[in-house]
């Protein structure tokens, strides 16, 4: 029996171990269907990017082909200057406005994180005087109680025998809690000189970001920021001529002969000549945003950025601090990228 045993023995063996290959064989088989599949949508993936890039490609080409055509004809040459010429205008009143928002923010987030952080250093100092304040006073007891304990040994030191013996207990009794008051006090002092070690090693708070209340400020004075650019080039609309040029493609926009399109690059030099020599008047600006203030509604209580059309009125504020205003929704049309530059 123990014969046949061995032999039906040796034979299973070989059957498991077919098993475990087979089952090794499976999963290797479904990793590499995965893997592949893998490596077929990846396929997929580069094959789409290249068709973009193609479309990209040929849409820019189309374009290069098209302004070629206008730039070789006549009549059309001097409204392709002219186009990029007002683009060019748009762009330079969106990098003013982008410039203007982002010395503002970064001038409101200082002024906050300037305040918080003076706040916090008041803190630290009055904390700090705080405990140098106890640590004298501390070294002050500690050291009469150090006095009290030398005294106190002094005293047990130069007791006469029959002193000792009556007195000495009492006094070896004093000594050993002054001796405990002492060590006390130094564990006290050692508290308070870590204390006063977490209290110099603080990190300063960090900048939690802008609330909604500075936001909508800072929004306020972009708005009015982008309604003096507005008003700069408001004469013989070239603000809403540069806007159609960032909007439209070349070619779409017709300005005239060539008499009318050297008109308005003249006029385009020369507002520009005098709108770089003036400067800005931040109480001027100050003044607008108040007034775009009062007039800003907002969908929610979070919101930073008032309804367009509640801001859709140019307040002008001459230098006699008179108003005069008029209609134009700069934010609705997102004249200059105003939209973008807003605080969120």
């Amino acid at each position: 029996m123990s014969g046949l045993t061995d032999i039906f023995r040796a034979v299973d063996e070989p059957v498991e171990q077919d098993t475990d290959k087979l089952v090794d064989l499976f999963r290797n088989r479904a990793e590499l269907k995965k893997e592949f599949a893998a490596l077929r949508d990846e396929k997929y993936s580069l094959e789409d990017r290249v068709k973009e890039h193609r479309g990209a490609i040929e849409r820019v080409q189309q374009q290069l082909n098209h302004l070629e055509a206008l730039l070789l004809d006549p009549e059309w040459v001097h409204n392709v200057v002219t186009f990029y010429q007002l683009r060019r205008l748009a762009v330079h009143c969106e990098t003013r406005l982008a410039r203007f928002a982002e010395q503002l923010k970064q001038q409101r987030e200082k002024r906050i994180q300037d305040k918080v952080l003076g706040a916090w250093r008041e803190e630290i100092n009055r904390q700090r005087a705080d405990v140098d304040a106890r640590i004298g006073e501390h070294r002050m007891r500690l050291q009469l109680l150090e006095d009290q304990l030398q005294a106190e040994r002094h005293k047990l030191s130069t007791m006469g025998g029959l002193s000792k013996l009556m007195k000495g207990k009492a006094q070896a009794e004093s000594v050993e809690d002054t001796q405990a008051s002492v060590t006390a006090a130094q564990a006290s002092e050692l508290e308070l000189l870590q204390e006063l070690e977490r209290i110099e090693n603080a990190q300063a708070p960090a900048h939690e970001g802008l609330d909604i209340a500075t936001k909508r400020s800072i929004n306020f004075m972009i708005l009015s920021y982008a309604q003096q650019l507005f008003m700069d080039y408001y004469e013989d609309d070239l603000a809403g001529l540069a806007k159609e040029a960032s909007d439209r493609s070349v070619g779409a926009v017709n300005y005239g002969s060539k008499q009318d399109c050297d008109e308005i690059l003249g006029r385009i030099t020369e507002r520009r000549e005098e709108v770089e020599k003036r400067e800005v008047s931040t109480k001027l600006l100050q003044k607008r945003a108040k007034l775009i203030a009062k007039h800003a509604v907002f969908r929610n209580d979070d919101d930073a950025a008032p309804v367009p059309g509640s801001v859709a009125t140019v307040f002008d504020v001459n230098a006699n601090g008179v108003v005069s205003q008029f209609d134009a929704n700069l934010l609705g049309e997102n004249y200059f990228g105003v939209a973008k530059v807003l605080s969120r």
